[in-house]
């Protein structure tokens, strides 16, 4: 992708948590930022908070699941900003119920936030980014995307659908000879709101799966993904284990989640809040990090490695050289003197 300065960046989801803390991590490169949200007041404190550090943000308060509103958006943030280099679809909306207890209009919602959010956003940046033939669509996805859990049968839903949309998309990228680009960041459990205002359906209040990682991580992946060529980032090793798990025993991973992954996903004693954000914002409460900073881990060395890749790979082809050099000197060291010049 061309790189121009400063970069025009559209964020959704930029009120709280992954989204706050990306905003921050682009503004802080001078980035001029588009915020998408539903909540004005909270995407105001984001934009203090990106301006503070060097950016420039536009508020843009507008619900994901309405293709409407975000072809809006991007309207707006081009003719504010100027054009729009990179779109990050982060925003989405989840449930803690089995599926039995959920209903068709809270399963709906969950999918048309998660899923159609993300579609409805990238439909709208590449309406743009095609005429210009550059720029590129982060995905925001996760680890369930690979391996659907119990109690989020929606969520884990509209994340494997993603994965398909993306494939489908990139591959008619690649077919127009396009250099727009589209990418998937997979992200492990983070330590974000949302358990404070998550609808819920569960005997105790609900928490991450652990470990848990700190939204920045996040941020730090989604803008490592916007800037490398690369069709996806993994990010910490729950993330990894799911997806290579799932493809070598998911039979037995069924079994394992049926026993221990209920309960890992809420605590007791503990009620589920109160508010929820399902169709409505929940004010207050939209901050960077949530209530788990205690055990949450601010690095992940998985991304660490997925980021230096190419310097691994010839760290380890430099090695694997140098032992065979050692190791045939040795041989020749061993032969009698009248066979090593044979």
């Amino acid at each position: 992708m061309a790189r121009r300065e400063p970069e025009v960046v559209v964020i959704t989801g930029a009120s709280a948590g992954v989204g706050r803390a990306t905003a921050r991590e682009f503004a802080r490169r001078g980035a001029r930022i588009g915020l998408v949200a539903r909540d004005r007041a909270s995407l105001e404190a984001t934009r203090r908070e990106i301006e503070a550090l060097g950016g420039h943000g536009l508020v843009l308060p507008a619900d994901v699941s309405d293709a409407g509103q975000m072809e809006a958006v991007a309207v707006e943030a081009e003719a504010v900003l100027g054009p729009i280099d990179i779109w990050v679809n982060n925003a989405f909306a989840g449930m803690f119920a089995t599926f039995l207890d959920m209903t068709d209009a809270e399963f709906q919602r969950v999918t048309a936030v998660t899923y159609f959010g993300q579609v409805n956003g990238t439909r709208a940046a590449l309406r743009r980014m095609i005429l210009r033939n550059r720029g590129c669509v982060v995905l925001v996805g996760s680890a369930l995307a690979y391996r659907g859990i119990p109690l989020q049968s929606a969520y884990c839903g509209a994340k494997h659908a993603l994965q398909g949309f993306q494939d489908s998309l990139r591959a008619e990228l690649l077919h127009a000879h396009s250099r727009v680009r589209v990418t998937m960041v997979q992200l492990s459990a983070m330590n974000t709101p949302q358990f404070d205002w998550v609808r819920a359906r569960v005997p105790g209040r609900p928490r991450p799966v652990a470990p848990i990682f700190q939204p920045e991580v996040a941020a730090r992946a989604i803008w490592f993904a916007a800037h490398a060529n690369r069709k996806e980032v993994v990010v910490g090793a729950p993330a990894v284990e799911a997806i290579v798990g799932d493809k070598l025993a998911s039979g037995l991973l069924d079994g394992y989640l049926a026993r221990r992954g209920v309960t890992a996903q809420y605590e007791t004693p503990g009620e589920p809040p109160l508010r929820d954000n399902l169709f409505q914002p929940v004010p207050g409460l939209h901050r960077t990090r949530g209530r788990f900073s205690g055990e949450a881990r601010s690095h992940a060395p998985g991304l660490w490695a997925s980021r230096h890749r190419a310097w691994i790979a010839g760290a380890a082809t430099l090695a694997a050289a140098t032992a065979l050099v050692v190791g045939l000197s040795a041989r020749v060291g061993r032969l009698p003197v009248s066979e090593r010049s044979s």
